[in-house]
């Protein structure tokens, strides 16, 4: 198994029952590096004031849990991305939105109650803030991958950032001990989402990388895409009624805060008493090669 040392620089960028995601099943050891650290802290905010963002160096590294039907492990190289360190606030949402859907007011709670396609508009005034090409056709919701403005991260792209680096279930090794340390859960978060950045961030400098929200995907979900996937930047199957989320939640159990966990949801799921109330998002864009 091959693993790349990928550096990084910051650089700116009443209790409900959630039922609305849909765990799907196929027909059908990893090797434990250390994670990378962290070297440098350059830091710029965008014109949009929307926050500071992470850049992801381009890598190789192995996708994937070998112990999740749906997540056979496998080799996928990613180009280079800057990612948002936090996720999206409510404070942040509604500058750019005008409003603000979420169930759990705070300023500087992450927004939820977003669909993806609230994400994806999020996202494309976002770029128009910053005077960058928006990434999205609002009429066929396609992604221009080549376009400098926002979008959501692909599924490789979010996970090759959450390990950091590591092989291992968890970015900080196979035992769930610890992961109070870097996530909000069933068992730590009291019931509701947590402000965001109050937990210590993964090696790579992302906070709330797991937990807290789900985190949308830019990908479509299909059950059995890893065993076609593409190696060089997969960005999932041309067709799928729901989209990837990832990540884990503040009503989720530990395991659902896996590195290479997947989880689905409709793009269009608006009910709030089915748990909607546990869908977020970040922002990533494309970077220099390096």
């Amino acid at each position: 198994m091959k693993h790349t040392t990928t550096i990084i620089f910051l650089v700116s960028g009443t209790l409900v029952l959630a039922q609305g995601c849909q765990r799907k099943t196929p027909a059908e050891g990893q090797k434990a590096p250390s994670a990378g650290a962290n070297p440098h802290s350059e830091i710029r905010t965008p014109k949009s004031d929307a926050g500071e963002m992470v850049l992801i160096a381009a890598g190789q590294f192995t996708m994937g849990d070998k112990d999740e039907p749906d997540a056979t492990p496998h080799e996928v190289t990613v180009s280079s991305f800057y990612m948002d360190k936090y996720l999206v606030t409510q404070e942040q949402y509604e500058k750019l939105m005008k409003d603000n859907p979420s169930r759990w007011k705070g300023a500087k709670n992450p927004v939820e109650g977003v669909r993806w396609s609230d994400a994806v508009k999020f996202c494309n005034e976002r770029s128009r803030s910053e005077s960058l090409t928006p990434c999205y056709d609002l009429t066929t919701w396609q992604c221009n991958f080549e376009a400098n403005g926002y979008r959501l991260p692909t599924e490789a792209e979010w996970e090759y950032a959450c390990r950091a680096g590591a092989g291992t279930a968890y970015f900080f090794g196979n035992s769930v001990s610890g992961l109070a340390d870097y996530a909000w859960f069933d068992k730590n978060s009291g019931g509701h989402p947590q402000p965001v950045g109050q937990k210590k961030p993964n090696p790579w400098g992302l906070y709330d990388i797991c937990g807290n929200v789900w985190q949308w995907c830019n990908d479509g979900y299909k059950v059995d895409y890893y065993s076609e996937s593409p190696k060089e930047n997969p960005r999932g199957p041309e067709k799928g009624d729901a989209k990837v989320v990832r990540g884990g939640a503040w009503k989720f159990s530990d395991q659902n805060c896996r590195c290479g966990y997947r989880y689905n949801e409709n793009p269009g799921y608006v009910d709030v008493c089915f748990g909607y109330d546990i869908y977020g998002f970040r922002c990533v864009r494309n970077a220099p090669a390096q």
